[in-house]
């Protein structure tokens, strides 16, 4: 029996509080799972900061990629295993793209990729690809199965269905992580039929698409996530800690650029500040690692990195005012005078933080980013885009929703011992009370 089609003598499960149980049988599977590189994902948050807002959002990236992986196997090996149009020669694909799709986040992945310039997603090619134990097991495979993992995640592999299963408007990695999120937050927008979907995807030609009689399961799918995105993953408080994480690495890289003499040599980050980021170095910073430079940090002689770092640590965060930068243009301009009137670096004390989403569009031909829209598969065997159908997706589709907010240290200046009337001219401009 080859490696590829080697099953474990007895199957494992893993206990999950969304899908209940994790099934894994393939000996593939069970041995990308032990790896050094996805282990690496229990040391990193799925939700970044979010802690910080919704205290039960201490889950990681290894939770949930277990969670698409299960998504998948129940795709693959319960719902298109018996039919003509699914070719189960793509199995263990679909099951090791889906496993691995995040392998490449890194702490708090997001703001980190905006400061240092990095990406996630060339971060996964890299492991996947290169002297890794992750690449290891693929190889055991077949030479050429690395590469189809990485082109399946890279989204160039040539079965678009076998793509869309895993990134496309309605996949497995959205179906998870909104009722992941949902469930550690406390919330209840993420909640969602996710059985009904199951029961009502088709594999066809290039695509996925859903029976016609699941159209409402998906209404409520696109809803769940319209709702996440902005009671949750766009929470004001949850952005604010994004950015002091944020001003924080700016501070340590510019210290560093001048020569700044730390107290204690940020070693795990020097590639990220001089640029030239190596594998093993990306590898070898995690969560546990960056919270602990943070927490050394609040001892530094640099005063706005000792009072970032203070700030995140003991979740003494920014509030904000919402914030027009179309019309407010101006009165930025004066605040960030006034701001260093008062001895505050705006670079770092005044920010301006914008969010936006668009929850559901259809195809557009020639977009820079096109996005492959959900089908409707009718009785007649007809295709027909979801907006054409439902009434409530089409009042949402291609509407993109943007908010802006200006984040301020409202404790400082609430302060009056120094500085009072340049601050009372600031709180009078940002309609700031002391309540």
């Amino acid at each position: 029996m080859t490696y590829a089609m080697q099953k474990l003598a007895e199957e494992k499960v893993f206990k999950d509080p969304v899908h209940r149980y994790i099934h894994v049988r393939d000996q593939v599977v069970w041995d990308l799972i032990g790896t050094r590189e996805f282990q690496r994902l229990r040391r990193i948050r799925q939700l970044g900061t979010t802690y910080l807002t919704f205290h039960g959002a201490e889950h990681s990236r290894f939770n949930h990629s277990l969670g698409v992986y299960e998504i998948i196997r129940r795709i693959v090996d319960d719902v298109f295993a018996p039919r003509p149009e699914w070719d189960n020669s793509e199995r263990l694909l679909c099951l090791c793209a889906a496993l691995l799709h995040d392998l490449g986040h890194g702490p708090f992945s997001h703001s980190f990729e905006k400061v240092f310039e990095l990406d996630h997603e060339e971060f996964t090619q890299a492991i996947i690809l290169g002297d890794t134990e992750v690449n290891a097991v693929l190889k055991k495979v077949s030479s050429a199965f690395p590469q189809q993992v990485a082109d399946v995640i890279a989204k160039t592999y040539d079965n678009k269905r076998v793509i869309s299963l895993i990134s496309s408007q309605i996949d497995a990695d959205r179906m998870d992580y909104l009722q992941r999120d949902a469930y550690f937050t406390g919330v209840s927008y993420g909640h969602f039929d996710m059985e009904r979907i199951l029961r009502v995807l088709r594999p066809k030609e290039d695509q996925v698409v859903i029976k016609s009689s699941g159209m409402h399961a998906v209404e409520d799918y696109i809803m769940s996530r319209y709702q996440m995105y902005w009671q949750v993953y766009f929470h004001p408080v949850t952005r604010s800690s994004e950015v002091i994480l944020t001003k924080i690495l700016h501070r340590a890289k510019e210290l560093s650029e001048h020569g700044y003499e730390f107290a204690y040599e940020p070693r795990h980050f020097m590639s990220m500040f001089s640029g030239n980021v190596t594998l093993k170095d990306y590898l070898n910073l995690d969560e546990s690692i960056v919270m602990y430079y943070f927490q050394m940090w609040e001892e530094e002689k640099d005063p706005i990195l000792s009072d970032l770092c203070h700030r995140f640590m003991q979740r003494r965060l920014f509030k904000y005012v919402e914030f027009d930068p179309s019309k407010e243009y101006k009165k930025l301009n004066k605040l960030e005078q006034l701001f260093r009137e008062a001895d505050l670096d705006p670079e770092y004390y005044l920010v301006v933080d914008s969010s936006s989403d668009l929850p559901y569009d259809f195809y557009r031909p020639g977009e820079e980013e096109e996005r492959v829209p959900i089908h409707l598969l009718m009785p007649n065997g007809e295709l027909r885009e979801l907006s054409r159908q439902s009434e409530i997706v089409d009042a949402i589709s291609g509407k993109r929703r943007t908010d802006h907010k200006l984040y301020y240290p409202k404790d400082y200046l609430m302060d009056d011992s120094s500085h009072k009337e340049t601050k009372e001219k600031i709180r009078a401009i940002l309609g700031v009370s002391e309540h």
